[in-house]
């Protein structure tokens, strides 16, 4: 059994329902719509974020209610139509080895089905009444707008600190996860204090997350992008920023000098990988990662045990362990 449904297991009769009614929730009336909303629902991923909703209603409550399938829809939705808006701005054509919306669809249809996304999460909210999901969502939306924007002012610049780099990606990444936990809590009528306190776990594995993202950069792991993408880029993860404050004023120069005119040139990107690796850039980044993971863990240990907390212990692991 694969990891991943090793996890799914306790969830998997809840999982099977909220795919039919997340395809339900994404029919409309408009048959360029539809087409786009079944190619969308037939390339999905791994769903790790309806996993976590579930999971955590049903770790505290044992069961699941109404109102975290609606959950898990609404996040579904709103990281769909993050992703279809994230095609456009990075001008990406591939998406989970598929070709992206805006490939298929150009730009602008592409715009117009995320607005149709959010929108229709939103509505999904409001129509039952679910204002306290509505609220989580909504702030969730707004801090991965500002970690967006925070980290294309920065890479014009290249004047990250490792400070901004966390606030970047807790904005960008941990938010969602974040939200999911929170949601799941939510969901099942738990105490403000026990949402906060899972909101907080939601946000530490998603900074596990993103951490393990940045160092696929310098592995030569398949992971359906190549090697450097994010020198290329010009984006400034944790071990690039690490080793930049450990170099020396000419190595620093060096270095500067490969991301602003060389990170195109395959030969030097890859000498400042090796740079990167030689100066401890991975080995900071990767005790960063576990010391998120271990504090996940403690967070998660104040819960009573039973099978649904054990899924999500392996969700963690799981998290820093992917090779993809």
């Amino acid at each position: 059994m694969k990891p991943v449904e090793k996890i799914k297991a306790p969830i998997h009769l809840e999982m099977e329902l909220f795919e039919e009614k997340f395809s339900e929730a994404m029919h409309t009336r408009v048959p360029l719509l539809n087409r786009i909303m079944h190619y969308i629902i037939r390339r999905k991923g791994k769903q790790m974020r309806p996993m976590f909703i579930f999971l955590t209603a049903k770790m505290l409550n044992g069961s699941v209610t109404p109102k975290t399938y609606r959950g898990a829809s609404i996040v579904e939705l709103i990281h769909t139509a993050t992703l279809v808006h994230d095609d456009v701005v990075d001008d990406s054509n591939r998406r989970r080895g598929f070709f992206s919306i805006n490939a298929l669809w150009k730009n602008k249809i592409a715009v117009l089905v995320g607005d149709f996304l959010l929108s229709k999460g939103m509505l999904l909210s409001i129509d039952n009444g679910d204002f306290d999901i509505l609220r989580i969502v909504s702030d969730t939306i707004k801090e991965m707008s500002e970690g967006e924007l925070l980290q294309i002012e920065k890479a014009r610049l290249l004047d990250i600190t490792e400070e901004v780099y966390f606030d970047i990606i807790r904005y960008k990444t941990a938010s969602l996860i974040a939200s999911c936990t929170a949601i799941g809590a939510a969901s099942v009528g738990a105490e403000p204090t026990q949402i906060e306190t899972l909101r907080k776990f939601g946000e530490t594995i998603g900074m596990a997350f993103q951490i393990k993202d940045d160092l696929f950069d310098y592995t030569e792991d398949k992971i359906g992008k190549p090697t450097g993408i994010d020198i290329k880029e010009q984006k400034m993860t944790l071990p690039l920023i690490y080793s930049l404050n450990q170099a020396g004023d000419k190595q620093r120069k060096w270095m500067m000098n490969i991301i602003k005119k060389h990170n195109k040139d395959k030969k030097k990107v890859r000498q400042l990988i090796a740079f990167v690796k030689e100066s401890g850039g991975l080995d900071y980044a990767t005790r960063k990662m576990w010391s998120y993971r271990d504090e996940a863990m403690r967070i998660l240990d104040g819960f009573p045990g039973n099978e649904y907390r054990d899924s999500l212990r392996e969700m963690i692991d799981y998290v820093v362990n992917r090779k993809i």
